[in-house]
C-alpha cells in the first residue's frame, strides 16, 4: 500500500475571460509542475468561459498533461493531471 497522498487543487476562475483564464491556469501548472508530473496532484479548473474549454486543454495537452473536460450546470470543469499519474 502506498503512503502517498493524492491531492486535488481547485482553481475557480469563473468570471474571468481569455486570455486571463489561460494565464491563471498556466501559472498554477508551472507552480505545481513537480507534483503534477509525479502524479501527486491534479488541478481542477472551474470556469464559465466557453473559450477556456478550448485554450486550456490544448495548452495542457501540449505540455504533456492528461485533460478531462466536463460541462456542469452553469460552468465547465477542466481536470489536469499527468499522463502516467492521476
Amino acid at each position: 500500500m502506498s503512503d502517498s497522498i493524492y491531492k486535488e487543487i481547485v482553481i475557480d476562475i469563473r468570471g474571468q475571460v481569455c486570455p486571463s483564464t489561460l494565464l491563471a491556469t498556466m501559472a498554477e501548472m508551472n507552480e505545481h509542475q513537480k507534483e503534477l508530473l509525479n502524479g501527486e496532484i491534479s488541478l481542477l479548473i472551474i470556469s464559465d468561459n466557453r473559450h477556456a474549454i478550448a485554450t486550456i486543454p490544448e495548452t495542457a495537452r501540449n505540455m504533456g498533461y492528461r485533460v478531462e473536460v466536463k460541462q456542469e450546470l452553469g460552468f465547465y470543469s477542466i481536470r489536469i493531471g499527468h499522463e502516467n499519474g492521476n
